[in-house]
């Protein structure tokens, strides 16, 4: 990766160590039961990581993601895109159907991207109807269109309902398009056949499914084998400095 990507992602990071001290002054409320049953030093590690977590899983990770793939050679990359698709009613009916089956369970079979995209294709001669499609992370490269819906480790099942019906509408609008439910770490372990969250598993096979992409999987995706360790690298280059910084303060 070349330097001017390493330093973008460096201070990506240290912005979002120091944002979330910045705001630990003015984010403490009175929790007397807290206060009494945990030490001082618990109560200050339980809000630093709640603050940093909300604010690193959101804002930094999307940016963070958009300078891998230009790193990774996209000539085009955009966090919070804008896309209107084309389909006919049919085609959004199917969709709603289908996910709504797979939400519930009642479709009669585990999901499987390629079947739940074929059984999403419904075609009939309508007039087609225009949808806005937002997406966490879009980049161009190699003449393709790519999507990413990021989540959090532990999606709901609710989010990734919703997830998959616009990866579905990209996909059957754009049918060359890359779409991936991406996962930019594994809480259970380094492979992605070791992922465990089970309350949205019944919207996707996280564990097959080719559009899900989790920790190395999501990294190496956006920006090329080896962008795992490499972001990882920086995470700790940077570490090493803002850790005085937390200590201090604390």
């Amino acid at each position: 990766m070349k330097q001017e990507f390493r330093d973008e992602i460096e201070n990506e990071f240290e912005a979002c160590i120091r944002n979330t001290i910045a705001r630990l002054d003015n984010s403490d409320t009175r929790r007397p039961f807290h206060s009494a049953l945990l030490s001082e030093q618990a109560l200050f590690w339980s809000r630093f990581e709640r603050s940093f977590s909300t604010s690193f899983g959101q804002r930094t990770i999307e940016r963070i993601s958009k300078i891998v793939t230009l790193a990774g050679g996209a000539t085009d990359a955009r966090n919070q895109k804008e896309t209107y698709v084309s389909l006919s009613r049919g085609q959004l009916a199917a969709i709603d159907v289908h996910v709504a089956l797979l939400r519930d369970r009642g479709l009669g079979r585990p999901p499987n991207w390629d079947l739940d995209l074929a059984a999403a294709q419904y075609r009939i001669a309508e007039t087609a109807e225009e949808r806005r499609v937002i997406s966490d992370l879009w980049w161009f490269k190699n003449g393709r269109n790519h999507y990413v819906s990021i989540k959090t480790v532990k999606p709901n099942i609710d989010q990734t309902a919703e997830a998959k019906r616009d990866l579905l509408k990209l996909k059957i609008n754009d049918p060359a398009a890359e779409v991936y439910f991406g996962l930019y770490y594994n809480p259970y372990g380094e492979n992605k056949a070791e992922y465990a969250w089970t309350p949205p598993m019944g919207v996707f096979d996280f564990r097959n499914d080719p559009v899900v992409l989790i920790g190395r999987g999501y990294w190496d995706t956006l920006g090329g084998e080896g962008t795992y360790d490499e972001v990882l690298e920086i995470a700790q280059e940077v570490g090493a400095r803002t850790r005085d910084l937390i200590d201090r303060l604390r």
